[in-house]
């Protein structure tokens, strides 16, 4: 049975949910005064304690990362929250900052304190207009309780949280293209070392951290951070806490489901999301955001040489707890969490031609092998679906992709190349068949 929580959207569905008052009834912002009390490097032993992994999608610890900054700095250090959210299939940090946008508030003020910073920018992806809304509505609130300010909840130390706006461009997704569009430029990602710690935004230590994982922050310090870890039942992995769940695509109750880490993909699936649509089989699902490579309902888990996988060795990949290094482990991405199903009715050769599309017009064009290897993919796709490919362009695909993994700035390239690779390797008989029958004989379509 899955283990359902309500810890980060213990507010979810209450009138007024995005309020002061309602946030504060229940004890809200008493993490903050708790973190206040604390030495810098106590918050951040807690937070490592916690396990938190980055919940935007590369999965890094929190409080490792934080323990990068420097401890003293003649430069101003800054907190900047990645709330940008453009990873198709991906829609749970918008309800946080919607229906419960004090957890982030408060995640900040704990951060910002931690790692030296007293300025903090959530930058928000442009089509979110409801979320900057609440932020804004937030910050407004909490700045008039003198949470926020020049004196943060009564203490010596000023925090300012500002919401700044991008302008919906995927890679700015990417923590150091989104660094360079804070900064009013061209969002593209920066060649590291240096990496933020050391040189982020505007040439100043700096932490990004994602929406979901400065909300956990805040959870971890109230109840204590190895007791947030033990919530999770991958502690040999290091994956604590609980996190936010989405599942969309060909499922009955599409949606975000709050759940301890270790949730497994036939729990999100078939228990929270109802089972597949009209009761049909599962061809595939991409576990956490496009650029997961796809798993199927048939294969196994075979991971040999970790004594950590024993438990589930040879057994259904549905059936492996979700976690950062478990999904690693089989060949994907645990990603952002929020996983696309396809039932049989889809055709993966179009849903992989749709995905090529998008990465073909979202990449940034710096790199090379990116930006030209993303417009490969995407003509050769068309050329397939349309009848017209050859089976050599078919075995280009494979050529091209494998060219672009590695050889780019940021992992734009790895998150268009990944998903490529395992479509064409799991369901190479569809794209032999579109190309020995010139498409005629193709009738199955992504449905609604």
């Amino acid at each position: 049975m899955a283990r359902l929580t309500n810890y980060i959207t213990k507010n979810y569905g209450k009138e007024r949910s995005f309020d002061l008052d309602v946030y504060e009834s229940d004890g809200g912002y008493g993490a903050a005064r708790k973190a206040l009390a604390m030495s810098r490097e106590a918050v951040i032993g807690e937070v490592k304690a916690a396990h938190i992994r980055g919940r935007g999608g590369a999965g890094f610890d929190c409080g490792m990362k934080w323990s990068f900054m420097p401890k003293e700095s003649a430069k101003p250090h800054y907190l900047v929250v990645n709330a940008d959210e453009g990873e198709p299939g991906t829609f749970k940090d918008r309800t946080i900052m919607e229906q419960n946008p004090h957890l982030l508030i408060e995640g900040c003020i704990i951060g910002a304190y931690a790692i030296g910073a007293r300025d903090v920018y959530i930058y928000v992806r442009h089509e979110l207009h409801l979320a900057k809304a609440r932020l804004w509505a937030a910050i407004e609130q909490a700045t008039k309780r003198g949470y926020l300010g020049e004196r943060a909840m009564g203490h010596p130390y000023p925090i300012r949280v500002y919401v700044h706006t991008g302008a919906g461009a995927y890679i700015c997704g990417e923590e150091t293209a989104l660094l360079e569009s804070l900064e009013g430029k061209r969002g593209e990602p920066r060649l590291k070392p240096p990496f933020p710690a050391q040189a982020g935004a505007f040439g100043c230590p700096t932490s990004v951290n994602n929406v979901e994982t400065i909300s956990a922050v805040a959870l971890a310090i109230e109840m204590g951070g190895d007791a947030f870890s033990q919530l999770s039942s991958l502690h040999g992995f290091n994956d604590g806490g609980v996190r936010l769940f989405g599942v969309s695509g060909h499922v009955k109750r599409p949606g975000v489901y709050e759940a301890a880490v270790g949730l497994t993909l036939r729990e999100l699936i078939y228990e929270l999301g109802g089972g597949i649509l009209g009761d049909r089989a599962l061809l595939g699902v991409i576990p956490g955001g496009s650029s997961c490579p796809i798993l199927l309902p048939n294969e196994t888990v075979d991971v040999p040489n970790d004594p950590r996988f024993a438990a589930w060795q040879g057994k259904n990949v549905l059936d492996l707890p979700m976690g950062v290094d478990t999904f690693r482990g089989v060949g994907t991405m645990l990603g952002t969490c929020c996983a696309i199903v396809l039932s049989d009715a889809a055709d993966p050769v179009v849903a992989c031609r749709n995905l090529m599309q998008f990465y073909k017009h979202e990449s940034c064009g710096q790199c090379t092998p990116c930006r030209e290897g993303c417009g490969w993919l995407d003509r050769i796709l068309d050329k397939i679906v349309n009848g017209k490919a050859s089976m050599a362009e078919l075995n280009l695909v494979s050529e091209v992709a494998s060219n672009i993994s590695g050889n780019t700035i940021c992992a734009f390239g790895d998150g268009a190349a990944g998903p490529m690779l395992a479509f064409v390797q799991k369901f190479r008989k569809s794209f032999e068949d579109y190309i020995l029958t010139g498409g005629q004989n193709q009738t199955r379509r992504l449905v609604p």
